[in-house]
């Protein structure tokens, strides 16, 4: 990942999120001519800029509006040029039947029938519309239910079994795959030779002291050397399935409320083995529990449902379970560097999700935790001793 430090020759918010919002009014009045269309509130994404609208008196729906198929952080730090040269591959982009929101309306419709998941409402001008869905998510049911924490991400689990069987990518259109959303892909275009090293130093420009911001700049380094070293050690751990990919406990609601079955949004499927998903869902669930910090002892309650969980889904045999627990925590940690340097990265400019803003202020301890996770495998630990310190630092950290 490279970015300019030269600031005038970045877009700027105005100019992206202009864009977007005229893009979303053309996309709504090819779509519904004859009804009114209102844009409600700006929905902060570091990914890509989201609206709630209304369309008529009553239809209530979320419109997205992708830039580049890049997220919105590497868009306003210059990634991709100026403004200029931006506005004008946009269109192209968006025309195209392999931009991101095209490959993600045909996920969306691939998972009809399989699991629920949310339903589209249209696509065109490079926009998707797609009906809301109600109900908790699953981070505030494990909030609210922290006893319940395995049984709740077994749930979730046993939905997206009929995706990690080894033959279901056979299932899904070839070149609707979308393979930049994987974790480890992510990591190593971010943190890539001299770029992710200049990456690196400026995390926390915008957002924090530049005393924290020296601090953090150290330890992101340590830990992204770790992790580039022992990756190249890492074996996988099973063969390949399909991966929901962008498995976070926000994109998991229950409409039905106590009981119901999940409901998933915003897929990133991509082939890969079931691990991702387990990775996936611990460091989101872990980071939602740092910045929500709900006490100890629903921190004690979620965590010890996070380990039954993960020993539930570990595979029997010593030998594999240890390569599978081996390759969790070494994904868990990328997917935890990954999103928290988006954040740090992200312009004052860019509103952020409250969660984002929240472990922004709590940087010290989510780098604690990945300080020593990575310290721990470096030294060549087995991956269950990893597995119970990274557990007792998050412990600490969330409370």
């Amino acid at each position: 990942m490279s970015l300019t430090t030269d600031t005038t020759t970045r877009p700027t918010t105005g100019e992206v999120f202009g864009y977007a919002c005229a893009q979303i009014h053309q996309a709504a009045a090819s779509m519904w001519p004859e009804a009114p269309v209102r844009l409600g509130a700006h929905v902060p994404s570091v990914t890509g800029y989201v609206h709630r609208m209304t369309v008529g008196d009553d239809r209530e729906l979320f419109a997205k509006h992708s830039m580049l198929g890049s997220s919105l952080v590497s868009i306003l730090r210059g990634v991709h040029g100026p403004w200029s040269v931006i506005e004008s591959l946009q269109p192209d982009y968006a025309a195209s039947a392999e931009s991101l929101l095209a490959r993600e309306a045909a996920q969306l419709k691939f998972l009809q029938g399989r699991l629920q998941a949310a339903t589209t409402a249209g696509l065109t001008h490079g926009v998707l519309f797609t009906n809301p869905v109600t109900g908790p998510t699953l981070l505030e049911r494990l909030l609210a239910q922290p006893a319940s924490t395995s049984d709740l991400l077994g749930g979730v689990w046993a939905e997206l079994e009929v995706l990690h069987r080894p033959g279901a990518p056979g299932d899904l259109l070839k070149g609707t795959f979308i393979g930049e959303r994987s974790i480890t892909g992510t990591f190593q275009r971010k943190f890539n030779g001299i770029s992710g090293s200049v990456y690196i130093d400026h995390l926390g420009a915008d957002r924090l002291s530049s005393e924290t911001a020296e601090n953090v700049v150290g330890v992101v380094r340590q830990v992204v050397n770790r992790l580039l070293r022992l990756r190249s050690l890492t074996l996988p751990s099973g063969p390949p399935s399909l991966a929901y990919g962008d498995l976070k406990p926000e994109h998991i609601h229950y409409p039905s409320g106590l009981g119901g079955r999940p409901t998933f949004l915003d897929p990133g499927l991509l082939v890969a083995g079931p691990v991702v998903d387990a990775a996936k869902l611990v460091s989101r669930t872990i980071l939602g529990l740092i910045a929500v910090r709900p006490g100890r002892k629903t921190v004690q309650a979620m965590v010890d449902g996070v380990s039954t969980f993960t020993e539930s889904i570990t595979p029997p045999r010593a030998v594999t379970a240890d390569l599978w627990l081996r390759e969790l925590l070494m994904i868990w940690l990328m997917d935890t560097v990954n999103i928290m340097t988006t954040y740090l990265s992200a312009p004052a400019t860019l509103p952020l999700p409250a969660q984002g803003l929240a472990l922004i202020k709590a940087v010290g301890p989510v780098c604690a935790v990945t300080e020593r996770m990575s310290w721990a495998l470096s030294c060549g630990r087995s991956p269950r001793a990893v597995w119970d310190l990274a557990l007792r630092q998050v412990i600490e950290a969330a409370s």
